[in-house]
């Protein structure tokens, strides 16, 4: 195990401000609108010269705008650019894949796309069983963690080049866990967020999100959009178990822990998806979501948990297509000057990267790929994620750059605060792979997991006696053999048929996926269609992760309690059944 510190932007926010006034000043002293690089003044060209005095060299704000300073205007307008790319290496793709980037950017392969426009970052795309993401997910590279070390390291090697190459690499994923988890063979899979948030115990999500950062670093993955900080008020799909409850005190704990201990790794966390989808139950990645909640409520409600991760030192914020009624109307947030800058940054106080939601999802797709991406610069936003065309995304902005209609201050405030992410998590190490998968990360998930488990009907232990019969909704294979493994392993008997029945229902499942002769129902997603079940004993794991069954299996063997509570309500059941 290893151990690193990142800097919060409550330890350097300030001089990142610093930073950039100094920077725009002497960027308005003098500079080029041609490709060279900008014209350094004699004071910034003379090797004595650097920031103020109280601000160290070594000081990530200060080396961001020293660099920003000299880079040219293609460089600018690449730093701000997060696409995905097709193919599982850097430099050698199928032709498939090809094809696929041919069409996104102009380019055969990642490595071709990263040269070309000077990229900041890419992030890594693939697909998870019942995601609700997959509508913006149009290929996956990644496999296996071998598979992504070695793509991550062809990229970083690439990107060396640049001329930000003294700057890491940015290479992100939504790795959520639950339903919502790009790398999943080989890693630990925490439970989901709706299952930490039953736990109830910041501490054990902290030391999950450790090992999960420790993971995630050791592929080299070192910006993971996560945690989710929204509030789940409306019932919906799209977020759904992805938050960790309907309380924003309890999310708010939950989110700051979560923080801690992906960042404590060295992997930078993404607030998500500013101002609150939990608000809305239309999915962002179809249609513009309305939040018609009063500013007040939203305040209250949906970013008290921002809050606590902005005051956790979040690195990132994401922002949601989200139409907020009350600040902002018909404009989605990704695009809103008053939910990003004087909402975000003023009343919040964040001083970090804001990044956008994709923007090849239906709300941002209102506006060319390059109308886009300028839109979300002035606006807020610091990086651009996932914009459906690479080519058209950078001339628009590198245009706009030139014809005035985005101003350079507002480019250069980016790209310093993409440069000082970038050399706040430049001192993490990378593990080596044999990190992943250790007892002690298994064990952490697995604690998460099994305090999560709760009972909404029926007795605190022995909800079954004798042998089980485990059956499963349509689609669920995999995980009933994993809940059969486990119960096994703790000395359950189990049977193919005639034993008490133990009935697993998920993500997208309805009430014709229920079973009449189920002794016991369990919920491995949201629990709100146990109020349609007619067990005696009703059990919810919020995640059909190995841990969750590991859990469930506990439970059903009594060498654990469900101490776990809903942490949303279910009409006509409680929070728990065992009376705590």
């Amino acid at each position: 195990m290893w151990d690193t510190q990142v800097p919060t932007p409550s330890q350097h926010g300030g001089v990142v401000v610093v930073a950039l006034a100094v920077l725009t000043s002497l960027l308005l002293a003098g500079c080029t609108g041609g490709r060279g690089r900008a014209q350094p003044t004699p004071a910034a060209s003379d090797p004595t010269a650097g920031p103020s005095p109280s601000v160290p060299v070594t000081d990530p704000g200060a080396r961001a705008a020293t660099l920003a300073g000299s880079l040219a205007d293609e460089d600018l307008v690449g730093q701000v650019l997060m696409p995905f790319a097709y193919g599982d290496a850097a430099d050698r793709v199928s032709s498939g894949s090809a094809a696929g980037n041919q069409k996104l950017a102009g380019v055969d392969t990642p490595a071709q796309m990263i040269a070309k426009y000077r990229l900041g970052g890419l992030i890594l795309v693939g697909f998870s069983a019942d995601d609700p993401t997959s509508g913006n997910q149009e290929t996956t590279n990644v496999d296996n963690p071998d598979q992504v070390r070695g793509l991550t390291a062809g990229l970083r090697s690439v990107a060396a080049d640049l001329a930000t190459g003294e700057a890491p690499f940015l290479i992100g994923t939504d790795q959520e866990y639950g339903v919502v988890t790009r790398i999943t063979e080989g890693v630990t899979q925490l439970p989901s967020a709706l299952a930490a948030g039953a736990a109830g115990k910041p501490d054990l999500t902290e030391a999950a999100w450790q090992a999960a950062g420790t993971e995630l670093a050791a592929m080299g993955v070192n910006v993971d959009f996560a945690p989710v900080a929204d509030v789940l008020v409306t019932p919906s799909t799209v977020i759904g178990s992805r938050s960790y409850g309907a309380d924003p005190s309890a999310v708010a704990a939950q989110v700051s822990g979560a923080v801690r201990g992906l960042q404590s790794a060295g992997v930078a966390a993404t607030l998500k998806h500013f101002p609150g989808h939990g608000h809305s139950a239309t999915d962002s990645h179809e249609a513009l979501p309305r939040l018609e909640q009063p500013r007040a409520v939203l305040e209250l409600e949906a970013w008290s948990p921002f809050a606590a991760g902005i005051g956790a030192g979040a690195l990132a914020v994401m922002s949601g297509h989200l139409d907020v009624r009350a600040v902002d109307p018909g404009t989605p947030a990704t695009f809103s000057h008053t939910l990003l800058t004087e909402v975000l940054r003023g009343q919040l106080g964040f001083q970090g990267v804001v990044i956008t939601d994709g923007m090849n999802m239906a709300p941002a797709k209102r506006w060319s790929p390059g109308e886009a991406a300028v839109h979300a610069l002035k606006a807020g936003n610091d990086l651009i994620l996932m914009p459906p065309h690479v080519g058209q995304a950078y001339d628009g902005l590198l245009a706009a750059l030139r014809d005035g209609s985005l101003p350079r201050t507002r480019l250069v405030e980016a790209v310093t605060r993409v440069l000082t992410m970038k050399f706040t998590l430049a001192g993490a190490a990378t593990p080596a792979l044999d990190v992943i998968g250790t007892p002690a990360h298994l064990a952490a998930a697995t604690e998460l997991a099994t305090a999560a488990v709760t009972a909404l009907r029926g007795q605190c232990g022995s909800l079954v006696s004798g042998p089980i019969t485990v059956t499963a909704s349509a689609g669920r294979k995999h995980t009933r053999a994993v809940l059969i493994k486990e119960l096994t392993a703790a000395g359950v008997p189990v049977v193919d048929t005639g034993g008490a029945v133990v009935h697993l229902v998920g993500y997208g499942d309805g009430t014709d996926d229920l079973s009449a002769d189920a002794a016991v129902t369990v919920a491995m997603d949201t629990p709100y269609l146990l109020a349609e079940a007619d067990s005696p004993a009703l059990l919810a794991t919020y995640s059909s992760s190995p841990a969750a069954m590991t859990g469930l299996a506990r439970v059903l063997a009594g060498t654990a309690t469900p101490a776990g509570r809903s942490p949303v309500p279910v009409p006509g059941l409680p929070a728990t059944s065992c009376g705590n």
